[in-house]
């Protein structure tokens, strides 16, 4: 099977991650403004996306992910949550008709939804969820921009990048400090990874005969 390369980033939510160090609550392993990520939240969905990823027959090591499973798991964790508290915040309103074009335009592009959130390092389960605040992001850049041209697009982008940083994330430092120096020849998403163990190595791609 193909690797398939996972976008953490999560392009189409296009939220910036502000991540802090504070005292953390017992039995959390991040906190997003005002609400916790439990350490069991996390186990629950590692468990159910490595499920997932038997049962599609894919193995870590063949999605490319910057960091361990449980890593990148609680990564997008906070950070779907960090967007979603965006769009609540400013009201934005989505409809389940929105959600399900959003979901057939996704798919049109040659994978299922299950596949897309798989290579994103998240649960099918989620998959829905994802989508309705990929929705309203969406709307929040066009209302933030005032337009959809490239320059409504940048004042967008920077209004809702200012709106992210009020939201502030803060992991539990026994997981890992996050990696603020991200770069294309750096892309592991923590440092000192501690509990979270190494990601698994890439797999090696068959050589070709010679001829």
């Amino acid at each position: 099977m193909k690797s398939i390369r996972v976008a953490v980033a999560a392009a189409a939510l296009a939220v910036g991650m502000t991540a802090c160090s504070s005292p953390m609550e017992a039995g959390a392993a991040a906190v997003v403004g005002n609400e916790r990520i439990s350490a069991s939240d996390l186990s629950r969905n590692v468990k159910e996306y490595e499920a997932a990823l038997r049962k599609a027959g894919i193995q870590a090591n063949q999605i490319g992910l910057p960091g361990s499973v449980p890593e990148v798991v609680l990564y997008q964790l906070a950070n779907v949550k960090q967007a979603e508290q965006l769009v609540r915040k400013a009201g934005v309103r989505i409809s389940e008709g929105e959600v399900d074009q959003a979901i057939d335009a996704a798919q049109q592009q040659g994978a299922t939804l299950d596949q897309n959130m798989l290579s994103r390092g998240m649960a099918p389960s989620l998959g829905r969820d994802y989508m309705r605040i990929s929705v309203g992001i969406q709307k929040l850049l066009q209302q933030y921009g005032g337009g959809t041209d490239e320059a409504a697009q940048q004042r967008g982008n920077e209004r809702l990048q200012k709106e992210a940083s009020t939201i502030s994330i803060s992991f539990n430092p026994r997981y890992g400090k996050i990696n603020q120096q991200r770069s294309e020849e750096n892309q592991a998403l923590f440092i000192d990874a501690g509990r979270f163990g190494k990601a698994a190595e890439p797999a090696q791609q068959p050589q070709q005969p010679q001829g």
